[in-house]
């Protein structure tokens, strides 16, 4: 029997740590330095894709996503040597998809060339705003007009290319994220990640939240309408949400965040990077120690990883909602309950159906665009005992 994760494919995320400069919004495991021995972390990383592949031996891999911190800050030639150590420890997918995230500040036309003879065949961008207060405000050090001119070169490098916007910024009106999202979608861009401002606890942006000094931020009801504009202009467009936060035109959809929306398995590399490996019939967690230094001193004594959480059915079952119920397409009612041993309660659908929140199509519960406003409230009530 097929196991469950083959349902999703399976995947090899990439964690690169280092940015040139810290954003006061991001939360994620990012580091400013001077000095990269960039040989050292090639050969760690070459030495953990044996580690994983002795463990995942014969899975057909259908995606890399080299994320961070700024991967276009890797040397093309590390970035080479990794895919091409890949390709001898798994075999493929024909149609593999190979992701790296770039910063517009970071991007030359002989670098991103370098990438794509490396076999990259992808690019996320972090662009993030298309106006110079706002990219200030962002703490980010490029300009509009070297977003502009990296995307040029992006896509006329690359058949892929993808780039990322924030939204409900302080002080931005629906008239605002209007014209700037048209932009966006005027610049022939084929992927467009599009994610309202969070303010997490621990950032730049969090400690002057907490201080009062984060002001114009929109309130609740701004928030709801800045989303609905998005989807309307996005769909009229031709690139309507297939997830959340992600439109597309048709067939440019990321394979590799696909992956984890649809519960496939996926090994994470590098510093901080998260995992989800089933090995002998049983899902494990498997998360990488944080700290670089850290990481890089243990990959050679293969401790760079912390001990493993083995995910129960109802750890899966949860997670499978979780992951699958943002995506358009929602998810197979039979396979949650495969995983869970039980059916979602058909009482706590049916509620929600009567509330215009999910629909029904045979065996697929998919969230209604009003549901999408309050995904959180509607998983919370399907999972509430």
């Amino acid at each position: 029997m097929a196991e469950d994760w083959q349902q999703g494919g399976f995947g090899l995320y990439i964690h690169w740590p280092y940015c040139e400069a810290k954003c006061p919004y991001c939360d994620f495991n990012s580091h400013v330095t001077r000095r990269i021995d960039q040989k050292a972390w090639c050969r760690a990383y070459l030495t953990e894709l044996r580690r994983i592949a002795s463990e995942t031996s014969g899975r057909v891999l259908r995606s890399v996503f080299f994320g961070g911190g700024t991967p276009s800050l890797m040397d093309p030639d590390v970035v080479a040597d990794v895919i091409a150590e890949i390709r001898t420890l798994w075999p493929v997918a024909n149609d593999l998809e190979i992701t790296l995230e770039a910063n517009p500040g970071s991007v030359e036309a002989g670098r991103f060339s370098a990438y794509r003879d490396g076999g990259v065949n992808r690019i996320s961008m972090g662009v993030q705003a298309l106006n110079d207060p706002d990219l200030k405000r962002l703490g980010r050090i490029h300009s509009t007009a070297e977003a502009m001119a990296a995307f040029d070169i992006a896509r006329s490098t690359f058949d892929r290319v993808s780039f990322d916007l924030i939204y409900a910024r302080q002080g931005q009106s629906l008239k605002d994220w209007e014209a700037e999202l048209q932009v966006a979608l005027d610049m022939a861009v084929d992927h467009l990640s599009l994610y309202q401002l969070t303010i997490e606890q621990g950032t730049a942006f969090g400690d002057r939240y907490n201080a009062g000094k984060l002001r114009d931020l929109p309130d609740e009801d701004l928030g709801a309408d800045l989303y609905a504009l998005t989807q309307d202009v996005c769909g009229a467009a031709g690139m309507p949400a297939y997830e959340v936060s992600n439109h597309a035109r048709d067939g440019a959809q990321s394979r590799h965040n696909l992956i984890y929306w649809r519960y496939g398995d996926y090994a994470g590399i590098g510093p901080g990077a998260h995992g989800r490996l089933t090995i002998r019939g049983t899902k494990w967690a498997t998360e990488a120690f944080s700290n670089p230094d850290r990481w890089l001193g243990a990959v050679g004594s293969l401790t760079s990883e912390k001990p493993r959480t083995a995910l129960t059915t109802d750890d899966q079952a949860h997670e499978f909602l979780l992951m699958g119920l943002r995506l358009k397409e929602g998810i197979s009612l039979s396979r949650y309950a495969a995983l869970s041993g039980k059916e979602l309660a058909p009482a706590k659908i049916s509620s929600l159906i009567e509330l215009g929140m999910v629909k029904q199509h045979q065996d697929r519960l998919i969230v209604s665009n009003q549901g999408f406003m309050v995904l959180n409230a509607v998983i919370s009530h399907l999972l509430d005992a």
